[in-house]
This record gives structure tokens, C-alpha cells and sequence, in this order.
């Protein structure tokens, strides 16, 4: 359930894109009538009305988890905060330009984010980040964790840089396919081919390794 309430922004980020991705004549009609207002111009074209809509799903969304959290008393992960706020400045000049440019560079943004508090954590101020988050959990060598924690650094630069190789030379719909479902492979063959350097180091009654999982990105 929790897994399905952290993705749920994500889901809504993505049926609604492809929806008004294969329906673009009434996604723009619908777009301009009802959220004509928020645009420069007030009228939305038939190529950005599936990135617009998408865009203040999300955002209502997102917005929708943070409250329900806040409501429950329960603790909202910084992460979740970080997306929140992206989302909206990124998010928002999207819907103004009515340009989904600024929206498909959140995810970088976003990535990059947490490869360089990776860094800066470790270079500047030696604490290894990786190993505060689940260090509890695992007993491994100080130089493995410098060595996961400095694959972190690099796959979150990576996949920032996959982010926008895919969103300026493939069409929108495609990038909306790729955010959902294949950002979410490369974490998970990242994290099994974690999980499985972090097997050799484990001591011996230490049983089975647990893949270190930072948190994931929620939204678009």
C-alpha cells in the first residue's frame, strides 16, 4: 500500500499524459477552457496540452500527499519536499510557457540533487550519506561504503544525463513511457547489482544482503 502511495503521483503523472497524448484535440480544448487562465496567451496548443494536464495532476497530487501526511501526523521525508517544490517552480513554468521542456528537466534536476549531497557529504564534510541512511541495517567494510556510496554519486549523474537524452530526442509520449517505467528498471538493475557487491562483503552471520534504497523519485 505505501509503495502504491508513493508512486501514485507518478501513475497519475503518466495515464494522464498518454491520455491526452492520443486524445490531443480535446486535451487542448479541455486545457484552454478550464485552465486557460494559468497560461501566457490563455489558449494551450495540441503538443503541449498532454505535458500541461500531466503537469497540474502531478502537481495537485503531490501536493494531495504531503497534505494527507501532514493530517496524519506522520513524517514527510525531505525528499517528498524537495520533488514538491521542483515540481512546482519546474511544473509551473510549464504550464505558464505551456512548454513541457521545464518539466521534463525536473527529473534531472532532481537526480542531480541527490548526487551532490552525496558528494558534498563525503568530500567535504567526510560522512558517507549511504552509510548514514542504512548503515543500521548492514556491516560492511568503510571502503565499500565509500565505494556504493560513490556509485550512488555516479548513477544519479548518469541517469540525469539518460533523462535528457531521452526527453530532447524522443517525443513527449515516449519520455512520458520512459519517467514511469524506465527509470524505475534502471533503479531496479542498479539496486539488484548492489545488493549483489554488497553480498560479498557481508560477513559471514550476517545473512542476506538488503539493497540500500534511497528515496525513490515520487513524481514526474
Amino acid at each position: 500500500m505505501k509503495i502504491f502511495f508513493d508512486f501514485l503521483p507518478l501513475l497519475l503523472f503518466f495515464i494522464v499524459g498518454k491520455y491526452a497524448d492520443h486524445n490531443a484535440e480535446w486535451a487542448a480544448r479541455f486545457a484552454t477552457d478550464h485552465f486557460g487562465f494559468m497560461v501566457s496567451g490563455g489558449v494551450v496548443g495540441t503538443e503541449e496540452a498532454s505535458a500541461l494536464l500531466a503537469t497540474i495532476v502531478v502537481i495537485i497530487a503531490t501536493g494531495v500527499q504531503i497534505t494527507w501526511l501532514l493530517a496524519s501526523r506522520r513524517k514527510v521525508d525531505m525528499m517528498l519536499w524537495m520533488t514538491f517544490a521542483l515540481v512546482a517552480v519546474l511544473g509551473g513554468a510549464t504550464i505558464w510557457f505551456h512548454n513541457a521542456t521545464f518539466i521534463k528537466w525536473k527529473p534531472s534536476v532532481l537526480y542531480w540533487a541527490m548526487g551532490l549531497a552525496f558528494w558534498v557529504s563525503q568530500t567535504l564534510f567526510r560522512k558517507n550519506l549511504l552509510q548514514t541512511l542504512i548503515g543500521g541495517q548492514l556491516q560492511l567494510p568503510a571502503p565499500v561504503w565509500q565505494r556504493l556510496n560513490f556509485a550512488w554519486i555516479a548513477f544519479f549523474g548518469l541517469l540525469g544525463l539518460v533523462n535528457l537524452y531521452v526527453a530532447y530526442t524522443f517525443s513527449t509520449s515516449t519520455w512520458f513511457t520512459f519517467k514511469a517505467f524506465g527509470v524505475t528498471s534502471l533503479m531496479l538493475i542498479f539496486m539488484l547489482a548492489q545488493g549483489f557487491y554488497i553480498s560479498k562483503h557481508l560477513p559471514p552471520e550476517a545473512g542476506p544482503a538488503k539493497v540500500p534504497k534511497p528515496s525513490p523519485d515520487r513524481s514526474s
